[in-house]
Protein backbone atom coordinates (compact mmCIF):
# COMPACT_ATOMS: atom_id res chain seq x y z
CA UNK A 1 0.00 0.00 0.00
CA UNK A 2 2.82 2.39 0.87
CA UNK A 3 4.52 1.58 -2.44
CA UNK A 4 1.29 2.33 -4.34
CA UNK A 5 0.95 5.62 -2.51
CA UNK A 6 4.56 6.56 -3.30
CA UNK A 7 4.01 5.74 -6.97
CA UNK A 8 0.86 7.85 -7.07
CA UNK A 9 2.68 10.77 -5.45
CA UNK A 10 5.52 10.49 -7.97
CA UNK A 11 3.11 10.52 -10.90
CA UNK A 12 1.29 13.52 -9.45
CA UNK A 13 4.61 15.31 -9.03
CA UNK A 14 5.55 14.63 -12.67
CA UNK A 15 2.19 15.95 -13.82
CA UNK A 16 2.57 19.11 -11.72
CA UNK A 17 6.17 19.65 -12.86
CA UNK A 18 5.18 19.33 -16.51
CA UNK A 19 2.41 21.89 -16.11
CA UNK A 20 4.73 24.22 -14.19
CA UNK A 21 7.48 23.95 -16.81
CA UNK A 22 5.10 24.87 -19.62
CA UNK A 23 3.77 27.82 -17.65
CA UNK A 24 7.30 29.10 -17.08
CA UNK A 25 8.34 28.57 -20.70
CA UNK A 26 5.25 30.27 -22.08
CA UNK A 27 5.24 33.36 -19.86
CA UNK A 28 8.91 34.33 -19.51
CA UNK A 29 12.08 33.81 -21.51
CA UNK A 30 15.33 32.33 -20.14
CA UNK A 31 17.93 34.80 -18.90
CA UNK A 32 20.40 33.99 -21.67
CA UNK A 33 17.79 34.72 -24.33
CA UNK A 34 16.87 38.01 -22.66
CA UNK A 35 20.52 39.04 -22.54
CA UNK A 36 20.88 38.24 -26.25
CA UNK A 37 17.81 40.32 -27.09
CA UNK A 38 19.11 43.29 -25.10
CA UNK A 39 22.53 43.05 -26.79
CA UNK A 40 20.92 42.87 -30.21
CA UNK A 41 18.68 45.85 -29.46
CA UNK A 42 21.66 47.92 -28.31
CA UNK A 43 23.62 47.03 -31.44
CA UNK A 44 20.91 47.78 -33.99
CA UNK A 45 21.60 50.79 -36.20
CA UNK A 46 18.24 51.14 -37.95
CA UNK A 47 15.17 52.87 -36.54
CA UNK A 48 12.68 50.31 -37.86
CA UNK A 49 14.68 47.42 -36.37
CA UNK A 50 14.96 49.21 -33.03
CA UNK A 51 11.21 49.80 -33.10
CA UNK A 52 10.57 46.11 -33.63
CA UNK A 53 12.87 45.26 -30.74
CA UNK A 54 10.95 47.72 -28.57
CA UNK A 55 7.72 45.92 -29.50
CA UNK A 56 9.31 42.58 -28.63
CA UNK A 57 10.49 43.86 -25.24
CA UNK A 58 7.09 45.33 -24.43
CA UNK A 59 5.46 42.04 -25.42
CA UNK A 60 7.75 40.13 -23.05
CA UNK A 61 7.14 42.57 -20.19
CA UNK A 62 3.36 42.48 -20.55
CA UNK A 63 3.31 38.68 -20.75
CA UNK A 64 5.35 38.43 -17.56
CA UNK A 65 3.28 41.03 -15.70
CA UNK A 66 -0.01 39.43 -16.69
CA UNK A 67 1.18 35.83 -16.45
CA UNK A 68 0.00 35.01 -19.96
CA UNK A 69 1.75 33.36 -22.94
CA UNK A 70 4.31 35.46 -24.81
CA UNK A 71 2.88 34.32 -28.15
CA UNK A 72 -0.59 33.19 -29.22
CA UNK A 73 1.04 30.18 -30.88
CA UNK A 74 1.96 28.21 -27.78
CA UNK A 75 3.42 25.52 -30.02
CA UNK A 76 3.39 21.77 -29.77
CA UNK A 77 4.55 20.14 -26.52
CA UNK A 78 8.10 18.84 -26.75
CA UNK A 79 9.46 17.34 -23.53
CA UNK A 80 12.93 16.12 -22.57
CA UNK A 81 12.46 13.71 -19.69
CA UNK A 82 15.56 12.98 -17.61
CA UNK A 83 15.23 9.88 -15.45
CA UNK A 84 17.74 8.59 -12.85
CA UNK A 85 18.63 4.88 -12.88
CA UNK A 86 16.72 4.04 -9.68
CA UNK A 87 13.33 4.94 -11.18
CA UNK A 88 11.75 2.22 -13.38
CA UNK A 89 10.64 3.38 -16.82
CA UNK A 90 6.92 2.64 -17.13
CA UNK A 91 4.09 3.82 -19.33
CA UNK A 92 2.62 5.54 -16.26
CA UNK A 93 5.52 8.03 -16.30
CA UNK A 94 4.76 9.05 -19.87
CA UNK A 95 1.05 9.27 -19.16
CA UNK A 96 1.79 11.56 -16.21
CA UNK A 97 3.61 13.91 -18.60
CA UNK A 98 0.63 13.80 -20.97
CA UNK A 99 -1.65 14.61 -18.03
CA UNK A 100 0.62 17.56 -17.26
CA UNK A 101 0.22 18.80 -20.82
CA UNK A 102 -3.55 18.49 -20.56
CA UNK A 103 -3.45 20.42 -17.30
CA UNK A 104 -1.24 23.11 -18.84
CA UNK A 105 -3.58 23.39 -21.82
CA UNK A 106 -6.36 24.28 -19.41
CA UNK A 107 -4.46 26.41 -16.90
CA UNK A 108 -1.72 28.31 -18.78
CA UNK A 109 -3.66 28.21 -21.13
CA UNK A 110 -2.09 26.57 -24.15
CA UNK A 111 -3.77 26.95 -27.51
CA UNK A 112 -4.98 23.49 -28.64
CA UNK A 113 -2.62 23.02 -31.59
CA UNK A 114 -2.37 19.24 -31.90
CA UNK A 115 -4.30 17.70 -34.78
CA UNK A 116 -4.33 14.46 -36.73
CA UNK A 117 -1.93 14.94 -39.67
CA UNK A 118 -4.33 14.00 -42.46
CA UNK A 119 -7.91 14.46 -41.27
CA UNK A 120 -6.83 17.52 -39.18
CA UNK A 121 -9.12 16.59 -36.29
CA UNK A 122 -8.10 18.51 -33.15
CA UNK A 123 -7.73 16.55 -29.94
CA UNK A 124 -8.49 19.67 -27.92
CA UNK A 125 -5.87 19.10 -25.22
CA UNK A 126 -2.50 19.07 -27.07
CA UNK A 127 -2.11 15.31 -26.68
CA UNK A 128 -2.61 12.43 -29.09
CA UNK A 129 -0.59 9.77 -30.90
CA UNK A 130 3.03 10.93 -30.66
CA UNK A 131 2.11 14.03 -28.65
CA UNK A 132 3.53 15.21 -26.41
CA UNK A 133 6.84 14.39 -28.13
CA UNK A 134 8.83 12.91 -25.24
CA UNK A 135 12.59 12.39 -25.45
CA UNK A 136 13.91 10.13 -22.69
CA UNK A 137 17.40 10.81 -21.32
CA UNK A 138 19.37 9.25 -18.44
CA UNK A 139 20.57 11.52 -15.67
CA UNK A 140 21.15 12.00 -11.97
CA UNK A 141 17.88 13.80 -11.29
CA UNK A 142 14.29 13.40 -12.38
CA UNK A 143 13.74 16.49 -14.50
CA UNK A 144 11.22 17.84 -17.00
CA UNK A 145 12.53 20.19 -19.70
CA UNK A 146 10.05 21.63 -22.18
CA UNK A 147 10.68 23.23 -25.56
CA UNK A 148 7.43 24.53 -27.07
CA UNK A 149 7.75 24.90 -30.85
CA UNK A 150 5.46 27.12 -32.86
CA UNK A 151 4.68 26.34 -36.48
CA UNK A 152 6.01 29.56 -37.98
CA UNK A 153 9.57 28.64 -37.06
CA UNK A 154 9.23 24.85 -37.17
CA UNK A 155 7.90 24.95 -40.73
CA UNK A 156 11.09 26.67 -41.91
CA UNK A 157 13.37 23.89 -40.59
CA UNK A 158 15.29 21.76 -43.10
CA UNK A 159 17.43 18.65 -43.38
CA UNK A 160 20.06 17.65 -45.95
CA UNK A 161 21.96 14.43 -46.49
CA UNK A 162 25.24 15.84 -47.73
CA UNK A 163 28.24 13.85 -48.90
CA UNK A 164 31.49 13.86 -46.88
CA UNK A 165 33.09 15.88 -49.68
CA UNK A 166 30.50 18.62 -49.10
CA UNK A 167 31.67 19.68 -45.65
CA UNK A 168 32.20 23.20 -46.94
CA UNK A 169 28.52 23.29 -47.96
CA UNK A 170 27.28 23.20 -44.34
CA UNK A 171 27.46 26.97 -43.92
CA UNK A 172 25.76 27.51 -47.27
CA UNK A 173 22.91 25.20 -46.23
CA UNK A 174 22.43 27.00 -42.90
CA UNK A 175 22.39 30.45 -44.51
CA UNK A 176 20.18 29.24 -47.37
CA UNK A 177 17.67 27.93 -44.83
CA UNK A 178 17.27 31.41 -43.37
CA UNK A 179 17.28 33.04 -46.80
CA UNK A 180 14.31 30.87 -47.78
CA UNK A 181 12.58 31.53 -44.45
CA UNK A 182 12.94 35.32 -44.62
CA UNK A 183 10.62 36.92 -42.05
CA UNK A 184 8.23 34.00 -41.63
CA UNK A 185 9.81 32.49 -38.47
CA UNK A 186 9.64 35.87 -36.65
CA UNK A 187 13.32 36.79 -36.54
CA UNK A 188 15.67 37.43 -34.89
CA UNK A 189 15.90 33.65 -34.68
CA UNK A 190 17.94 31.10 -32.83
CA UNK A 191 19.13 28.35 -35.15
CA UNK A 192 19.82 24.88 -33.85
CA UNK A 193 22.14 23.02 -36.20
CA UNK A 194 22.65 19.27 -36.09
CA UNK A 195 25.64 17.71 -37.83
CA UNK A 196 26.18 13.96 -38.11
CA UNK A 197 24.25 10.94 -36.79
CA UNK A 198 21.54 9.60 -39.15
CA UNK A 199 18.58 11.04 -41.08
CA UNK A 200 16.35 11.00 -38.01
CA UNK A 201 19.15 11.53 -35.51
CA UNK A 202 20.43 14.77 -37.03
CA UNK A 203 16.98 16.35 -36.74
CA UNK A 204 16.96 15.46 -33.05
CA UNK A 205 20.43 16.99 -32.65
CA UNK A 206 19.28 20.24 -34.26
CA UNK A 207 16.34 20.53 -31.88
CA UNK A 208 18.46 19.62 -28.84
CA UNK A 209 20.90 22.38 -29.83
CA UNK A 210 18.12 24.86 -29.03
CA UNK A 211 18.39 23.80 -25.38
CA UNK A 212 21.99 25.04 -25.19
CA UNK A 213 22.74 28.45 -23.62
CA UNK A 214 23.21 31.12 -26.27
CA UNK A 215 25.42 33.50 -24.28
CA UNK A 216 28.54 32.13 -25.94
CA UNK A 217 29.25 30.65 -29.34
CA UNK A 218 32.20 28.71 -30.68
CA UNK A 219 34.18 30.24 -33.53
CA UNK A 220 32.29 28.03 -35.99
CA UNK A 221 28.91 28.98 -34.50
CA UNK A 222 29.82 32.67 -34.56
CA UNK A 223 30.86 32.43 -38.21
CA UNK A 224 27.51 30.86 -39.08
CA UNK A 225 25.67 33.51 -37.08
CA UNK A 226 27.58 36.32 -38.78
CA UNK A 227 26.77 34.89 -42.21
CA UNK A 228 23.06 34.72 -41.36
CA UNK A 229 23.09 38.27 -40.03
CA UNK A 230 24.75 39.45 -43.23
CA UNK A 231 21.49 38.59 -45.00
CA UNK A 232 19.98 41.75 -43.52
CA UNK A 233 16.54 40.19 -43.00
CA UNK A 234 16.36 41.78 -39.56
CA UNK A 235 13.72 41.75 -36.82
CA UNK A 236 10.37 40.53 -38.13
CA UNK A 237 11.82 40.50 -41.64
CA UNK A 238 11.77 44.30 -41.91
CA UNK A 239 15.52 44.72 -42.31
CA UNK A 240 18.26 45.24 -39.77
CA UNK A 241 21.55 44.09 -38.36
CA UNK A 242 20.19 41.14 -36.37
CA UNK A 243 18.58 38.23 -38.17
CA UNK A 244 19.89 35.58 -35.74
CA UNK A 245 20.49 35.98 -32.02
CA UNK A 246 22.65 32.86 -32.06
CA UNK A 247 23.51 29.66 -33.89
CA UNK A 248 24.11 26.59 -31.76
CA UNK A 249 25.61 23.38 -33.13
CA UNK A 250 25.38 19.84 -31.81
CA UNK A 251 27.35 17.00 -33.41
CA UNK A 252 27.35 13.21 -33.44
CA UNK A 253 29.40 10.63 -35.31
CA UNK A 254 27.99 9.39 -38.59
CA UNK A 255 28.53 6.88 -41.41
CA UNK A 256 31.75 7.26 -43.35
CA UNK A 257 29.76 7.83 -46.55
CA UNK A 258 27.32 10.46 -45.29
CA UNK A 259 27.18 13.92 -43.73
CA UNK A 260 23.68 14.65 -42.39
CA UNK A 261 22.91 18.29 -41.57
CA UNK A 262 19.72 19.73 -40.09
CA UNK A 263 18.62 23.22 -39.14
CA UNK A 264 15.84 23.65 -36.58
CA UNK A 265 14.59 27.22 -36.62
CA UNK A 266 13.36 28.92 -33.46
CA UNK A 267 11.81 32.40 -33.32
CA UNK A 268 13.02 35.17 -31.02
CA UNK A 269 10.82 33.67 -28.30
CA UNK A 270 13.23 30.81 -27.64
CA UNK A 271 11.01 29.26 -24.99
CA UNK A 272 12.38 26.58 -22.74
CA UNK A 273 12.17 25.74 -19.06
CA UNK A 274 13.19 22.95 -16.71
CA UNK A 275 11.65 21.73 -13.46
CA UNK A 276 13.29 19.17 -11.19
CA UNK A 277 10.78 16.66 -9.80
CA UNK A 278 11.28 15.94 -6.06
CA UNK A 279 11.57 12.20 -5.42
Amino acid sequence: MMRDQADAELLAAIQAATCSAFYSAQTRLPDDVMRALHRAFAGESGGIAKGEFSNIMENITRAGDLGIPICQDTGVPIVYFTVPPDIPITNDLFEAIADGVRLATERVPLRPNVVSPLCRENTGDNTGPGMPAIHLRPGDRLCITVLPKGAGAENMSRIAMLLPTQKDEIARFVVETMLIAEGRPCPPVVLGVGIGSTFDGVAALAKEALLLPIDEMTEFEQCLCNAVNDLGIGPMGLGGDTTALAVKVKEADCHTASLPVAVNVQCWACRRASVVVPV
